[in-house]
C-alpha cells in the first residue's frame, strides 16, 4: 500500500485541488482587474502606475514561475498568460499538466479506487485537452474556469460519497488539504503584494482582499461572521483563522491532522516517522491558536502568511520522506 500507492494517492489529491485554487487564482485577478477599472489603479512598489499588460504578473507570481514564463513568452499579455496557466504542457503546474498528472497517477491504482474517480478524471482530462488557446479568449473566462471548478467539485464529490475511509481516502485528503492550505496563502500573498508596497494590511488593500474572499467563495460566509463589520485585518482573520469556514488555513491544518492521525500502518519504525510528521502538523496547529486579531494588525509585511507558507513546503518534505520512495516523485 506504502509508498508508490501512497505517493499517487497523496498526489492525486493535491493535483485537483491545484487546478481548482488556478481557477480561483484567475478569478481573483479578473476581480482586481474589474476594481483597477473602476479607478483603482494598480501601483508599483515606488507607487508608479502599473500597465495593464503587467498586471498579467500577478498570476505567474502567485504561481512562482516568474523566470519560467519570461524565458517562454517574453513580455505579458493575457492570451499568454491564461495559454500559459491553463493549456501549456510545457508548464508543469498548468491546469492540463495537474490533471494529467493526476489522471496518471490514479491509472497506476484503479484497482485500489471506486471506478467513478476513474470516469471522472478521465472525462475532464479528454474535455481538457481538447480546448485551444482561441477557445480561452472566445468563451467568457469566469464561465470557463467556472466549468474547471466544476469538474473539481464533481471528483471531490465522488471521493466523499463513495470511498471506504481506509488508508486510500486519508492519503487523498491529506494531499488535498496541505494543497489547499498552501493555495489560501499563496493568494493572499499576491494580492498583498499587488495591493501595494505596505502590504495587504493597510486602507489601500481593502478591495484586494474582498477579491480574495470571492476567490474562495467565501465573501457570503464572512458577511455572516462579520455584518457590516469589514475591514482589512477581519477578512485576513477570517481566511487565516476561520474554525468553520472549510477553505480557511486553519480548517485545512485540523483537517490535514485529522487524516494524518487516521492513517494506520503496521511497520513500527514507519509509525515512528508517522507520529513524527503528526507532531509537525501540531506545531502548526498551535501557531495558529495563538494568532489572535491583533496579530493581524500589527503583521503589515505579510510575515504570517510567509511562516504559514514555510511550513506547509516542509510539511509537504517531511511526508514525502516518511511516505514515499525517494527517487519515484510523481510530482
Amino acid at each position: 500500500m506504502l509508498n508508490r500507492n501512497a505517493e499517487a494517492l497523496f498526489w492525486i489529491g493535491r493535483y485537483m485541488e491545484r487546478a481548482e485554487n488556478h481557477a480561483r487564482l484567475i478569478d481573483v485577478h479578473y476581480h482586481l482587474q474589474a476594481e483597477d477599472e473602476r479607478g483603482l489603479e494598480a501601483r508599483g512598489p515606488g507607487g508608479e502606475a502599473v500597465d495593464a499588460p503587467c498586471k498579467w504578473t500577478r498570476i505567474v507570481d502567485a504561481l512562482g514561475s516568474r523566470d519560467s514564463y519570461e524565458g517562454q513568452y517574453g513580455a505579458y499579455s493575457e492570451q499568454d498568460v491564461l495559454h500559459y496557466i491553463t493549456l501549456d504542457r510545457d508548464n508543469a503546474n498548468s491546469l492540463v499538466s495537474c490533471v494529467s498528472h493526476a489522471r496518471g497517477n490514479l491509472r497506476t491504482i484503479r484497482e485500489k479506487v471506486p471506478s467513478e474517480l476513474w470516469d471522472t478524471i478521465n472525462a475532464f482530462y479528454l474535455w481538457l485537452r481538447e480546448k485551444q488557446p482561441d477557445d480561452l479568449m472566445r468563451e467568457s473566462p469566469h464561465l470557463f474556469y467556472g466549468r474547471i471548478r466544476e469538474w473539481t467539485a464533481l471528483f471531490q464529490g465522488f471521493c466523499q460519497s463513495v470511498m471506504p475511509r481506509e488508508n486510500e481516502w486519508h492519503f487523498i485528503e491529506c494531499g488535498r488539504y496541505l494543497e489547499r492550505a498552501e493555495n489560501t496563502l499563496r493568494i493572499i500573498k499576491a494580492v498583498g503584494n499587488a495591493a501595494s508596497g505596505d502590504g495587504w494590511n493597510n486602507a489601500g488593500a481593502y478591495p484586494y482582499l474582498q477579491a480574495v474572499l470571492k476567490s474562495v467563495s467565501g465573501y457570503q460566509s464572512f458577511r455572516r461572521f462579520y455584518a457590516d463589520g469589514m475591514s482589512v485585518e477581519s477578512i485576513v482573520e477570517f481566511v487565516v483563522l476561520n474554525a468553520a469556514f472549510p477553505r480557511s488555513v486553519h480548517f485545512a491544518f485540523h483537517s490535514l491532522d485529522e487524516h494524518m492521525r487516521m492513517i494506520e500502518l503496521q511497520d513500527k519504525q514507519l509509525r515512528v516517522a508517522h507520529e513524527k510528521v503528526i507532531r509537525q502538523v501540531g506545531k502548526v496547529k498551535a501557531d495558529l491558536a495563538c494568532l489572535e486579531h491583533d496579530d493581524m494588525i500589527v503583521d503589515r509585511n505579510g510575515l504570517i502568511v510567509s511562516h504559514l507558507l514555510e511550513a506547509c513546503e516542509t510539511m509537504g518534505v517531511a511526508f514525502a520522506k516518511t511516505f514515499f520512495r525517494m527517487g519515484e516523485a510523481s510530482a
